[in-house]
């Protein structure tokens, strides 16, 4: 275990990734996690086994799996040890271990985590003092907001954040008074404060001022970013405004339509709904309108209009999902067959500009349909003709063609790196926890094999290079090229 591994494995998510921890930890298997931890030096193992064994009273016990952790340095596990320890009600004790010095409390990510600690200590003055030099970056809002959220310290957000949206309407005018108005000063930061405002007042409560705040801001006349009226909209929604939101909607319908809609189906108006986006489509026809569509007929369990309602969206270059939900709905509806109908119906210039991801979506729907022989055809098919691409697919095919071990075997030997997680997936699938963990190399495996691969990458590049232009090669030479 050593700082720079754990550094990697952070950025890379190398050794046991997340997602697989919390599954091993819905299975119950957080005594796996801590012996990964352990034997392993994997931090996604010991955090996610402390933050279990924490939640089941075992306090001191995830205390000790993250100790080895904290004394070489490793910063969040020194982060999470506070975190604990103010739980058990040590809050004095983790903050001195934690609190930043002088220049660290100039790094907005420090004070942060900082910050949360203090909250969850109940010091919340403090926990506004460390992040108010802050407040000019936008997440560092959002998290002040996110701390305080149900501790009764609502007038004192407030405070700072009105005190901040002065503060930027100030230089706003002064920086359109020096240039004359030309100069279409951004106010993005000062809408963002504004809408963290109109957040805080609803959740104390004060929605007459929480919705005036955005009211204002909507009649000034100024320009705001494109989803301020959808914040807007919601916020109307939650207020059961809706013939104010109607109206909106009728200014904006690309960002509002759909709130509205929503809005008029959940008090029971859904033919309304209906009828409002559909003349939406029929004015304006944007994607967007046909997705609310399509999700208030799947609602309604009418999911061959759904699917008929998106069809028209399916081959544009920006909305390649649509036609994925629209073969997740009928797979969904036990239909895989009509899935398969409707992707082979899509036109021949829209699988050449696509064919890795119409290829995988057959082999997908092949496999659901049940015709998984005819899958595995073509899967070898296309592995033949780029080894390793399909080894996940045809894994997947020969897995659910009842030939397991013959799909295990595939991912062992697999060379390819995008089956790193394939393998242990399938091993739990099939009730093997234990060595699902063991086939997921160390941190310093993945470290080591994932320079091994950006060695090979730059040397074909370099390859590359110098067959595209021989001369390359010697560029550092003085001889001059015979031309």
């Amino acid at each position: 275990m050593n700082i720079d591994d754990l550094s990697w494995q952070a950025r890379h998510h190398g050794g046991v990734y997340p997602r697989l921890a919390r599954t091993l930890l819905d299975l119950g298997q957080v005594e796996l996690l801590v012996r990964a931890a352990r034997e392993r030096g994997d931090w996604n193992c010991a955090e996610a086994a402390a933050r279990e064994l924490c939640a089941a009273g075992e306090c001191d016990r995830a205390l000790a799996l993250l100790e080895p952790f904290a004394e070489i340095g490793w910063r969040p596990a020194e982060w999470l040890t506070a975190e604990i320890m103010i739980h058990q009600g040590e809050g004095d004790k983790a903050l001195a271990k934690v609190r930043p010095d002088a220049t660290q409390l100039g790094d907005g990510h420090v004070c942060a985590r900082y910050a949360e600690l203090l909250s969850k200590a109940g010091r919340i003055e403090e926990a506004v003092d460390v992040l108010t030099p802050h407040l000019r970056e936008h997440w560092l809002r959002s998290r002040l907001v996110e701390i305080t959220e149900g501790l009764g310290h609502d007038d004192l957000v407030l405070a700072v954040l009105t005190r901040e949206a002065e503060h930027m309407e100030a230089a706003e005018s002064a920086a359109c008074e020096r240039c004359g108005g030309s100069c279409g000063t951004n106010r993005t930061d000062r809408w963002h404060v504004l809408l963290l405002i109109s957040r805080v007042l609803e959740r104390a409560g004060r929605t007459e001022e929480a919705v005036a705040v955005l009211r204002a801001e909507r009649a000034s006349g100024r320009r705001h970013p494109v989803n301020f009226p959808e914040y807007y909209a919601e916020l109307l929604a939650r207020q059961g405004l809706i013939d104010e939101l109607g109206a909106l909607a009728t200014e904006d319908h690309r960002s509002a339509l759909d709130v509205y809609a929503k809005a008029l189906e959940d008090t029971g108006q859904a033919d309304e709904a209906e009828r409002v986006l559909r003349e939406g489509i029929a004015t304006h026809d944007h994607p967007k309108d046909r997705a609310a569509l399509m999700r208030l007929l799947v609602r309604q369990g009418r999911v061959d209009e759904a699917v008929e309602t998106g069809r028209p969206t399916y081959e544009y270059y920006d909305c390649w999902n649509f036609l994925q939900w629209a073969l997740e709905l009928l797979v969904e509806d036990g239909r895989p067959d009509r899935a398969l109908e409707l992707l082979d119906g899509q036109t021949d210039e829209y699988a050449k500009e696509h064919p890795d991801q119409v290829r995988h979506l057959r082999l997908w729907l092949l496999g659901e349909a049940g015709r998984c022989k005819e899958g595995i055809s073509e899967a070898t098919a296309l592995n033949e003709r780029e080894p390793g691409e399909w080894d996940t697919a045809l894994a997947r095919l020969l897995e659910q063609d009842g030939r397991t071990e013959e799909a295990l075997a595939l991912l062992r030997s697999s060379t390819h790196y995008l089956v790193h997680h394939d393998l242990p997936d399938m091993l739990i699938r099939h009730g093997h926890t234990a060595a699902a963990l063991d086939a997921i190399p160390t941190i310093a495996e993945s470290r080591a094999a994932a320079e091994r691969r950006k060695r090979e990458r730059e040397r074909e590049a370099a390859e590359q290079r110098e067959q595209d232009d021989p001369w390359a090669a010697t560029a550092g030479f003085s001889e001059e090229p015979p031309f």
